[in-house]
């Protein structure tokens, strides 16, 4: 079946919103060529050719007329897995034919639109008792528990707020680790607290790039060494910005 020149620009629009949503939401890259490559294949389009970095997405289809290719930047990401998940679903859909092209472009536009984080105080609320149990796995003291939830909790409602004045993730984590150990160490000074390293290793793990560093690793084994290498290097700016923060503290004692 020979597929019409205005239906190839839908197809290849449909997978590039896909792609766009999975890589703006912390999907790995081989995640995002593969779902591309389906969705196409699912329209009738079986040669593709995909390019995917964590700043941009290359795709083009090859057909009976000239090679149509489209380019599209991706200038901020974020950790939410839910889109990837909703996608993922979207994709199932069309790959067994329950939605054609019009019903799948829709339904994308729709998700790329919509919000489904968590709400702000909620997010902060789980950053809080997350920073006390990790401060309780690394052998920290019980009657540290209250300080760490206090200390990781503002650290990282100072993280969103840096975030949405200073656009700038190196700063913004930066300002947020110096803050969880001022925090930590207010609270050794005043004798509320008593381990200040516990406290700062639990209050801090919610700033940690761990899904950055796991999926720079499954990048790499998977061959995609430039999305490996520079999902690997964001992962190490972060580490530095966080150890930086709370070396800046640590140098008042």
């Amino acid at each position: 079946m020979e597929i019409q020149k205005e239906e190839t620009y839908e197809i290849i629009e449909v997978c590039i919103l896909a792609g766009k949503i999975m890589l703006q939401s912390g999907g790995e890259t081989y995640r995002v060529e593969d779902t591309m490559m389906r969705i196409a294949a699912a329209f009738g389009i079986e040669k593709t050719h995909s390019y995917v970095t964590p700043t941009g997405i290359i795709f083009s289809a090859e057909g009976s007329e000239p090679t149509k290719t489209k380019l599209i930047r991706i200038l901020s990401r974020s950790t939410d897995l839910k889109k990837v998940a909703m996608v993922n679903s979207i994709s199932r859909k069309i790959t067994s034919g329950e939605t054609n092209l019009q019903e799948a472009l829709t339904l994308l536009k729709e998700l790329d639109a919509l919000d489904v984080s968590f709400p702000f105080m909620v997010q902060v609320a789980a950053a809080s008792i997350a920073s006390g149990c990790f401060m309780i796995m690394f052998r920290g003291e019980w009657n540290d528990f209250i300080p760490a939830m206090i200390t990781g909790g503002l650290g990282y409602l100072g993280f969103l707020y840096f975030h949405r004045y200073v656009p700038i993730k190196f700063f913004s984590e930066f300002l947020a680790s110096f803050t969880i150990g001022l925090l930590a160490l207010i609270f050794i000074e005043s004798g509320i607290g008593h381990q200040l390293d516990k406290i700062i290793i639990g209050s801090v793990m919610t700033l940690v790039p761990g899904l950055l560093v796991t999926n720079a690793v499954r990048d790499l084994m998977a061959g995609h060494l430039v999305s490996g290498l520079s999902k690997g290097a964001e992962a190490v700016l972060t580490a530095f910005a966080i150890g930086s923060g709370i070396a800046v503290v640590l140098s008042f004692l």
